[in-house]
């Protein structure tokens, strides 16, 4: 252990360590605050598939049908992996192009007037700041405490 002290009065290791363990809490904490909008959500859609396959046709979708169980199936497992911290940057990827497309989708605010079009308009960019979220974690990785790592350690 080195004998040099930081400003905290810490090991210098220590004190890395100790910076290092907050960071990995908070991206736990990152994880399952952002992955479990899409884990409750995507659940359901997945018991409700017949409901998001009408909504999807309504937009303009084609092929609702055969694209719903794909799509909910997408921001369920894409939320649990997430939050699990499974594969985080591939998970991150596909959790962007998800939202992405769903965006297009569902909150379309170009299209509509007055009131639609603030409330529509907010939704839209409370996605983009998701994305955003999804681009940070896809920089930063998951963390130690993801599942991940105990499959690397292995």
């Amino acid at each position: 252990m080195s004998t040099h002290t930081g400003a905290s009065g810490l090991y210098v290791g220590d004190e890395t360590r100790a910076v290092q363990g907050r960071s990995d809490a908070l991206l736990l904490l990152g994880r399952v605050l952002l992955g479990s909008i899409f884990v409750i959500s995507g659940y359901a859609k997945l018991t409700g598939l017949a409901a998001f396959a009408a909504s999807l046709e309504k937009n303009g979708v084609p092929y609702a049908s055969m694209l719903a169980p794909v799509g909910a199936g997408v921001e369920f497992f894409g939320g649990l992996a997430i939050v699990l911290g499974v594969e985080v940057r591939a998970a991150a990827l596909l959790m962007i192009a998800f939202v992405i497309v769903a965006t297009l989708i569902s909150h379309r605010f170009w299209e509509l007037a007055d009131a639609a079009r603030r409330a529509q308009a907010t939704q839209f960019s409370k996605n983009v700041a998701i994305i955003g979220s999804f681009v940070l974690l896809y920089a930063a990785g998951g963390g130690r405490w993801a599942v991940e790592r105990l499959w690397r350690r292995a």
